[in-house]
């Protein structure tokens, strides 16, 4: 495991920890919490999933798959 890695768990294990305590000191409303975080989760998940996605592309040598191109279907099949 690099230190990254273990970094990105301890961020993952710290937060659920820091919001049960943030419900208990400051005496907040579970289902206000459960809400805010279910409204935060799909845009931060998107943003997480798109930096992820563009990442190391260029690196894995895949090229393109040619595309069929109308001109290149021979005459009468394309019906």
């Amino acid at each position: 495991m690099t230190k990254k890695h273990m970094w990105i768990l301890i961020l993952c294990c710290l937060i659920p920890v820091a919001a049960l305590a943030a419900v208990v000191v400051f005496r907040l409303p579970v289902s206000s919490v459960l809400l805010f975080g279910l409204v935060l989760l799909c845009p931060i998940s998107h943003v997480v999933m798109m930096a992820l996605m563009g990442r190391d592309h260029a690196s894995h040598g895949h090229s393109p798959a040619p595309r069929a191109s109308a001109q290149a279907r021979p005459e009468g099949s394309g019906r």
